[in-house]
């Protein structure tokens, strides 16, 4: 399995969004990470959004999209509207 997810801290008001093939573990690392990685900064990161991909290409070009599109309302518009999420995964098709 293959997944993009997007976090929201609530005291960064900011998304951070990734790829991983093991959802549970990649969420624990963010919780419990002694890092100076960008989601060190806060403890408060919820899971938003997940989107179950076919392939590692496809999930990695998705993260892409998303992160290229640098905006919180394109993500908020992710998490309000399924049809932008079928969008992508068409867009994407492996």
């Amino acid at each position: 399995m293959h997944y993009v997810y997007i976090l929201h801290s609530d005291k960064l008001n900011r998304y951070y969004t990734g790829y991983t093939s093991d959802i549970n573990t990649r969420l624990e690392f963010h919780e419990n990470s002694d890092s100076r990685k960008f989601t060190y900064n806060a403890d408060d990161w919820v899971l938003v959004f997940s989107l179950e991909c076919e392939n590692k290409t496809q999930a990695l070009a998705i993260e892409k999209h998303i992160k290229l599109m640098k905006s919180k309302t394109y993500i908020q518009n992710l998490l309000i509207y399924p049809e932008m999420v079928t969008r992508l995964k068409e867009k994407y098709k492996p």
